[in-house]
């Protein structure tokens, strides 16, 4: 016997459905997050199976693959199926377009989409514990890493509206001399007013090289000529640049910690040695793709499934005498960064890698696509390594090839 449920979930309750095999409704209900709602479910499947559980199969179909609902259910021994949001969305407009919806409705619509096209779902991966906490804090450096970025450029637009010389004088904003004497001298008054002295001893704390020259160009810079604002202006913008400071120093520290975290959580993962010899993958980038891929070894049936959840492959689409090939663009944006960078660094650690690379550009292929093509490659290889547990060999991984990159392609 084989039971369907479908649950659409929100953030305090599930919306649940059970159906047989012939699409007959069973049970509907709402059940709340947490401990009880999961006990109520494993009570509606319980009435519903009876005597015959233990040979019974549950499929379960929720739109996400991750959280301590999902866990619980993976758990309980049911198969679950992650349905993505985009395909809900089009299986619902298979059967009405109203553009009608709800919980209820979304409901009934993941059970029967489980039980009719289950073969064309991908249950969610079984990955161990230690792949899981590697993803989570590799995910939450990167994270950090972004709002970084996005804080460093906030400063950089507050300083040109009314501090332009900060700008010429200090190249990184997110470098800790550049903030510790914005913060003591957050407009252009204090700024001028700053020392040799205390140019010099920041840029010792923050361990820079020539000190003597980087601190003359540095005063040069506060000190030439400049338009400004109002004072009450400037005292408004130097408010603000401080807080900015404050917030860009609290992001810097957090990123070191959680850079020991997620090489400390990636060293102990029994594939990170594998990893690691792969060209252009230290332990960060090793740790971002490890909890990307994630570690189930039965997830990938082929190096061609890996790199179409990659995003590196192509995709065609053929119609009559048309067809085109495209790069993919419904991916996981995380993974296809960190592959990318691999890519990039590969360059100049794998001779191989950098004779694809070259051989692409001289075709006339331009350097994203090429490093895309040279990314796919490299995924191929981690895929062959991780299947027969092997380290990365340049010689096995790129024996003689033809000076058409078309053969790599086909690889």
């Amino acid at each position: 016997m084989r039971l369907f449920v479908g649950d659409d979930w929100a953030e305090d309750h599930h919306d649940v459905e059970l159906m047989d095999e012939r699409g007959r409704v069973l049970a509907r209900g709402r059940l709340p997050e947490g401990v009880a709602g999961m006990a109520r479910l494993h009570e509606l499947i319980g009435e519903q199976l009876g005597e015959g559980a233990d040979d019974a199969e549950v499929v379960i179909g929720t739109e996400t693959d991750r959280g301590p609902w999902v866990g619980a259910l993976v758990a309980a021994g049911y198969t679950v199926y992650g349905v993505n949001p985009l395909q809900a969305s089009r299986y619902r407009e298979r059967h009405g377009v109203s553009g009608a919806k709800s919980d209820r409705g979304d409901a009934h619509m993941l059970t029967d989409m489980v039980r009719t096209d289950s073969h064309q779902l991908r249950a969610v991966a079984g990955d161990s514990p230690g792949a899981e906490a590697v993803k989570v804090v590799a995910r939450t450096h990167k994270t950090l890493i972004w709002e970084r970025s996005r804080q460093v450029q906030r400063l950089r637009h507050q300083l040109r509206e009314y501090f332009p010389a900060a700008l010429e004088a200090f190249d990184d904003l997110d470098a800790p001399d550049a903030l510790e004497l914005l913060g003591k001298a957050p407009d252009p008054a204090k700024a001028a007013k700053l020392t040799r002295a205390q140019i010099s001893a920041a840029l010792q704390r923050a361990r820079r090289r020539d000190i003597p020259g980087k601190t003359t160009v540095i005063l040069a810079a506060l000190r030439s000529a400049q338009l400004g604002q109002p004072p009450a202006v400037t005292a408004a913008y130097a408010v603000t640049v401080r807080s900015l400071v404050a917030v860009i120093t609290v992001l810097n520290e957090q990123v070191k910690t959680l850079q020991g975290q997620v090489e400390a959580d990636f060293g102990r993962h029994p594939d990170a040695e594998i990893y690691r010899s792969q060209p252009g993958l230290g332990p960060v980038l090793g740790a971002r793709v490890l909890g990307e891929f994630g570690d189930d070894p039965h997830r990938y049936i082929s190096g061609k499934a890996r790199k179409n959840y990659a995003g590196t492959s192509p995709i065609t689409r053929a119609s009559g005498k048309r067809k085109i090939v495209a790069a993919r663009f419904i991916r996981n944006n995380r993974l296809t960064d960190a592959l990318m960078a691999q890519a990039f660094a590969a360059l100049s650690a794998s001779p191989g890698a950098r004779a694809l690379y070259d051989a692409e550009r001289a075709c006339g292929t331009g350097h994203n696509p090429a490093l895309r093509k040279l990314a796919s490659r490299l995924v191929g290889i981690l895929h062959g390594c991780l299947k027969t547990r092997t380290l990365y060999d340049e010689a096995t991984a790129w024996p003689q090839r033809e000076k058409t990159p078309q053969s790599d392609l086909a690889a």
